[in-house]
This record gives structure tokens, C-alpha cells and sequence, in this order.
């Protein structure tokens, strides 16, 4: 009897309950729409263009307006989420910006575009914090890279899903219907959240043994941290200024990928859908790999600090070729060099995402990453802008391909500057 006890004890403590991850799917599966939402418009530039008269400053300019209010929402959404609770504060924020997103299909002018565009990024804001505040409820500190990398995969299949479906709507049943049916998506995901979704400690499903493996750290419950405060510390700043440099070079791939294609390569609507969804497929995997990496390299007896970073540096050196992608001769080697920069991005971001939990406390994380969302949306505006304008009067995706290129190295090097240990905030 005490052999079969002492067994069942050392079976629990090595393989916990595994519902947490099922909790990490409905997450994959919201970013996934958050970026169908958003990837629309890129898919439909040139169509868009034609059919309602926009230049390139135009389009630039409706993604500046995207660009702020998701900015403000991530000022916004990540307090609000740490004070209403993941699960009502994420609910709130997916049906408001599926709502948005259907709005688009009641627009025919430039103006009505921007407030819809605008009420959309100040929705889909709230994903990312409810979503990394949700990772650090379920997961304890060596996993959460992983599950952070899981999750952020979904913005790839978002990607690879909407070139794919949205050119056949298009054409079968008109531009509008693309937004109006994937925009009504989310009314889907909003009913399985809140059925599936409670606090582990609060989760019928959330066994002893999982509730006690995801506690395993011995994280503290503090008191809640005012921005004011949280603006005082220096990994809050690491944090924000790598996502000021380095999510800008995500939203060009998002919004002007498609248009650099169907412009330097010839492809029409129809076509875009196989190199865009080769792309994304590539930086599925990096996604996944980045986080694991630096999980493997923790595992092995590396500081959080030196796993964390050593994969963001290896990360960060693969996105560096991407300064040929503009002058590949063939479609499928310009596709190659994006895809690669594309898996490093999201490597890189994984893990970057992840110095939030592991800097800062669970009830500031929503916090914390929403001031770097803010700060990465406010990169994204004035790259929208310079790309807008550098297309405008050249033609030319040399300069913003240069710019992806070096940007991640550059905020490595900055995050080291401020944070040379990324060690847990003790706040006073």
C-alpha cells in the first residue's frame, strides 16, 4: 500500500493535470482571430485601392489610425483586464472588436474606415494582456515561454487563414461579406471562453496536483501597482522599448506584404493566398521553437535571464537577411528570406512577451504588457507612416526591408542596456 501511494505521489508530481493547456488552445484559437480581424484590410489593399480610390498615403493612414487606437487601448485594456478579471475583461474586448470589424462592411468612405478601423484597434488591444495575464495564472515560470509561444502561433494561422478565405468571399459574395463573416467569428469563440475559461484555483477541472505543479514558483499576491510606479522600473522600460522597435516590423509584414507581392511580383488576389500562407507556416514554427528554445535552455540549468536572451539573440540573427527579400529575383526567394524573418519575429517576440511574467508579479503582467503594446503601437504608427510615404514617392521596399533588418539586433542591445538581469521586480 505505501509503494502504491509513494507512486501515485511521484506520478503527480511529474505528470500534473494537463488542462491548463486545453486553456492555452482557446487562447490560440482568439489570437488567431484577432488576426484574421485585423488582416483583412492588408488582403484587400489593392482591391480597396481600386474600388474606393485610396493612394498609398491613404492606406498608411488607416493603419496610423489603427496603430493609435490600439496604442490607447493597450493603455486602457491591460488596467482594466487586471482590475474587471481575465475572464469578463477578455470577453468584453473580443465582442467589441467583432463588432468593429463588421462595422467595416457599412463603409464606403475614407472616413468611415478610420472610425471603424479605429474602434478595432482599440477592441483587439485587449488580447495580448488577457492573454499573457492568463499564462501566468495557468503556468508556472519554466513553461510559460512555451505556452506564450502556443498561443502566439495563432497570429500566423490567422495570417495563413485569411489570405486564403477572404479572396474567396471576396469574389463570390463581395468585399463586405469578408468582413461581416469574419468579424461574426468571434461571437463563436466569446461563448466556448466563458464556459471554458476560470481561475485554476476556481476550475473544476483544475486538479490538486496541477493547481500545486502551476503554484510551484511560490509567486506572492501583492497589492495592485499604479502605472506611475510601474513607469519607475527599469524593466518595465526593457520591456517597452523592445516592443516600441520591434513590433512595428510586424505590422509592415501584416499590412504591406501582401501589396509588395501583388506589386513586385504580379500576383493578383487570388494568387497572394500561397506565399502569404508559406510565410506564416514558416513563422508557426519559429514561434513555437523560440519559446521552447529558451524553455530547454532554462531546464538545462541557464538563468532565466541568459535562456531568455541567448534566444532572442539567435532570434534577432536570423531576421538579418531579410534586407535581400526586395531585390529576389524569384517570388519564392523573397518568400523564403520574409517566412525566415517572419519565424524569428515571432521567436523573438515569445520570449520577449515572456520577461513581462517573469519581471513582474501576475496581477501587474496585463499591466506591464499593455504599456509595451502601447509603446509597440506607437512604433507601428510611425512605420506606417514612413513606409506609406517612402512607397508613395519611390516605389521602393528597400528602406523598410533595411529597417527589419536591423531593428531586432538594436533592441537587444537596448534591452540589455536597461535590464542586464532580468530578475523579479521588488516593489517597495
Amino acid at each position: 500500500m505505501a509503494s502504491a501511494e509513494t507512486q501515485t505521489e511521484s506520478r503527480a508530481k511529474w505528470f500534473p493535470g494537463k488542462f491548463r493547456w486545453v486553456i492555452c488552445a482557446v487562447l490560440f484559437f482568439g489570437i488567431s482571430k484577432n488576426y484574421v480581424d485585423r488582416q483583412v484590410l492588408g488582403v484587400l489593399k489593392v482591391t480597396l485601392q481600386h474600388d474606393l480610390g485610396w493612394n498609398e498615403i491613404d492606406y498608411s493612414n488607416l493603419v496610423f489610425v489603427f496603430q493609435a487606437a490600439y496604442a490607447l487601448g493597450m493603455l486602457l485594456t491591460g488596467r482594466f483586464i487586471d482590475r474587471a478579471g481575465t475572464r469578463v475583461g477578455y470577453g468584453i474586448a473580443m465582442v467589441f472588436w467583432s463588432v468593429a470589424s463588421m462595422a467595416h462592411a457599412l463603409c464606403s468612405s475614407l472616413l468611415g474606415f478610420e472610425i471603424a478601423r479605429g474602434a478595432l484597434g482599440l477592441g483587439e488591444s485587449g488580447a495580448f494582456p488577457a492573454s499573457i495575464k492568463t499564462v501566468t495564472e495557468w503556468f508556472p515560470r519554466k513553461e510559460r515561454a512555451l505556452a506564450t509561444g502556443i498561443f502566439n502561433a495563432g497570429t500566423n494561422v490567422g495570417a495563413i487563414i485569411t489570405p486564403l478565405v477572404v479572396p474567396w468571399i471576396t469574389i463570390h459574395l463581395g468585399w463586405r461579406w469578408a468582413f461581416l463573416i469574419t468579424g461574426g467569428v468571434g461571437f463563436v469563440w466569446f461563448l466556448i471562453w466563458m464556459a471554458v475559461y476560470r481561475k485554476p484555483e476556481e476550475h473544476p477541472q483544475c486538479s490538486a496536483e496541477e493547481l500545486n505543479y502551476i503554484r510551484s514558483d511560490g509567486e506572492k499576491r501583492m497589492p495592485r501597482v499604479p502605472w506611475a510606479q510601474l513607469l519607475g522600473y527599469r524593466q518595465t522600460w526593457g520591456f517597452l522599448l523592445g516592443k516600441f522597435l520591434t513590433d512595428p516590423i510586424w505590422w509592415f509584414y501584416l499590412f504591406w506584404v501582401p501589396g509588395f507581392f501583388q506589386q513586385q511580383h504580379g500576383l493578383n488576389l487570388t494568387q497572394i493566398g500561397l506565399p502569404i500562407v508559406v510565410i506564416y507556416l514558416i513563422s508557426d514554427v519559429g514561434s513555437v521553437v523560440g519559446g521552447w528554445l529558451s524553455s530547454q535552455f532554462i531546464q538545462r540549468g541557464y538563468t532565466v535571464n541568459l535562456g531568455r536572451k541567448l534566444a532572442m539573440l539567435m532570434c534577432a540573427v536570423c531576421v538579418v537577411p531579410i534586407v535581400y527579400a526586395y531585390r529576389a529575383q524569384g517570388l519564392w526567394a523573397a518568400t523564403l528570406w520574409i517566412g525566415l524573418a517572419a519565424a524569428a519575429h515571432q521567436g523573438f517576440s515569445a520570449n520577449l512577451y515572456t520577461t513581462a511574467s517573469d519581471m513582474f508579479p501576475s496581477h501587474a503582467v496585463a499591466s506591464v504588457v499593455g504599456i509595451g503594446g502601447a509603446a509597440g503601437a506607437m512604433g507601428g504608427m510611425f512605420i506606417a507612416s514612413i513606409v506609406g510615404h517612402i512607397l508613395q514617392a519611390t516605389g521602393s521596399y528597400f528602406i523598410p526591408f533595411v529597417i527589419a533588418g536591423a531593428a531586432y539586433l538594436i533592441a537587444l542591445g537596448v534591452m540589455q542596456l536597461m535590464v542586464p538581469k532580468l530578475e523579479p521586480v521588488q516593489f517597495v
